[in-house]
């Protein structure tokens, strides 16, 4: 007989991205769907440290989260090596650790699922019995390239940026060559090599959960159900819609000076700028969004990070050295903070995102484009300046603007060119005052209400996760 309660272990490569949603999905499984969750978290800081980076996303969060400790990977790639080819060492040399952190479960978990860094542990799955799925906490049009990279991998000569037309990616909306994601741009590098085996060990999986809904992308999840190319690539596995996972705000506490500040300002008429976690902008273009930001003399808030060197391949986990004194950073224009005292509220490294995208005053997000800062928006109903800067980032801001027509974004790519002060100050007031920034207000409105219907009782992601734990059951019945 099966167990009375279906025990999910849900591991998660080192990153709040990736982390904040894991929980999130898991704490949507043991509420919605009255299942055991186990996170296990594979993290390259302190116990304690992580724990004070994740307070602000997780203090309703009453489950088990494992912390493991990633191995030492110093010997196996060299300091130089990308994000993608880093991840995916720490999680294949921590494989032996997952696997005793298991078998010393009590009850041990009946199903396991992995998000796409973590693929090499299937292996783990296969020797306890356990079926496994991955958890892409990405886009169905993502998870469509991802998928069939290996095929690109053998019909595109050369590379892929070199490249004049679209990809073709069976009927998934094509791909430019600006918009691949960071570990295409050189198929000569490691990192390259890397993804195209997470990319084989993704289509292993018995399913696939993705942190979307059925009519946000119609056309990328019919081709990955039904295209007879993607179909054989993925052989015939079920694809799970699950979102959007995304924080909501939840009122806690005392308002803090900038929730204040917020109250004061009228509907509408703040543009909030956050780069993400991980995102760094050049010195030269921080002087030039802040003199854009200035003289669009629109009210704003702006998490300033310190300013990397400018990378072409975007700046995750990097940062720079900003010697700034107490007072003004020295790498914003000088009496910018005076001059924008008023108008402006800047602060330093982190903001309670989801609470100032749920303000009424805040009309308007210059964001990153990473998935989760943008479901976050559109949860909230708020259109956005798209900035894309690493990752898959360029893909999002593409459907953002083309395909949803929730966003504007600069001529060019923030990543190739500095995007000056005179094209930031025409898109923040085309955002928050003009014609067409009302028009994607009332776009983005709907594709919040569409989420939330997706949610609900009888929506689209609903019925999907009830059918994901009905294909754990089936899977665990037929190995009995």
């Amino acid at each position: 007989m099966p167990p009375k309660t279906l025990h999910v272990a849900i591991l998660c490569s080192p990153g709040v991205g990736h982390l904040v949603p894991t929980l999130l999905l898991g704490r949507r499984l043991i509420t919605h769907q009255n299942l055991q969750v186990t996170i296990l978290s594979v993290t390259t800081t302190t116990p304690t440290t992580q724990s004070q980076l994740l307070t602000p996303f997780t203090a309703d969060i009453h489950f088990p989260v494992i912390q493991i400790p990633a191995a030492n990977i110093s010997s196996v790639v060299s300091p130089d090596a990308k994000v993608v080819t880093k991840i995916c060492a720490m999680m294949r040399e921590t494989i032996p650790t997952i696997r005793t952190t298991i078998s010393s479960m009590d009850p041990r978990p009946d199903v396991f699922v992995a998000d796409i860094f973590s693929t090499e542990s299937w292996v783990i799955a296969e020797e306890f019995g356990m079926p496994k799925f991955v958890f892409n906490t990405g886009n169905a049009w993502f998870t469509g390239l991802f998928t069939y990279s290996p095929v690109l991998d053998k019909k595109v000569a050369g590379q892929y940026v070199d490249q004049t037309e679209p990809f073709d990616i069976s009927s998934c909306k094509p791909v430019r060559p600006e918009e691949v994601v960071d570990p295409m741009l050189d198929r000569d590098d490691e990192d390259y090599r890397v993804y195209l085996n997470q990319a084989i060990g993704v289509t292993l999986a018995d399913g696939m959960l993705i942190n979307t809904w059925e009519n946000l992308e119609p056309q990328s999840l019919h081709a990955l159900r039904n295209n007879k190319i993607l179909r054989s690539i993925v052989k015939i596995k079920p694809v799970f819609t699950v979102g959007p996972i995304a924080k909501k705000y939840e009122p806690f506490g005392l308002k803090s000076e900038l929730i204040e500040w917020l109250d004061e300002q009228p509907e509408r008429s703040v543009i909030y700028v956050s780069f993400g976690s991980g995102g760094t902008l050049s010195a030269e273009q921080i002087i030039e969004l802040a003199w854009g930001l200035e003289l669009s003399q629109q009210r704003f808030i702006w998490v300033v990070r310190p300013p990397a060197g400018y990378d072409k391949e975007g700046s995750f986990f990097k940062s720079g050295h900003s010697g700034e004194p107490n007072g003004e950073p020295e790498y914003l224009p000088e009496g910018f903070l005076t001059r924008t005292k008023k108008m402006g509220f800047v602060v330093r490294s982190w903001a309670p995102q989801v609470e100032i995208l749920s303000h009424t005053s805040v009309g308007g997000f210059l964001t990153h484009c990473g998935w989760n800062s943008t479901l976050e928006s559109i949860s909230s109903g708020v259109p956005m300046i798209a900035w894309a800067l690493y990752a898959e980032q360029r893909m999002n801001a593409t459907m953002l603007t083309e395909e949803l027509k929730v966003a504007v974004r600069p001529e060019v790519l923030p990543t190739k060119k500095v995007v000056g002060r005179e094209e930031v100050e025409k898109m923040v007031r085309c955002l928050i005052e003009g014609e067409e920034g009302k028009a994607m207000r009332e776009k983005v409105k709907r594709l919040k209400e569409g989420a939330e219907e997706a949610l609900s009782v009888n929506g689209s992601s609903y019925i999907s996760t009830c059918k994901f734990v009905d294909d754990c059951w089936s899977r665990i019945q037929q190995s009995i």
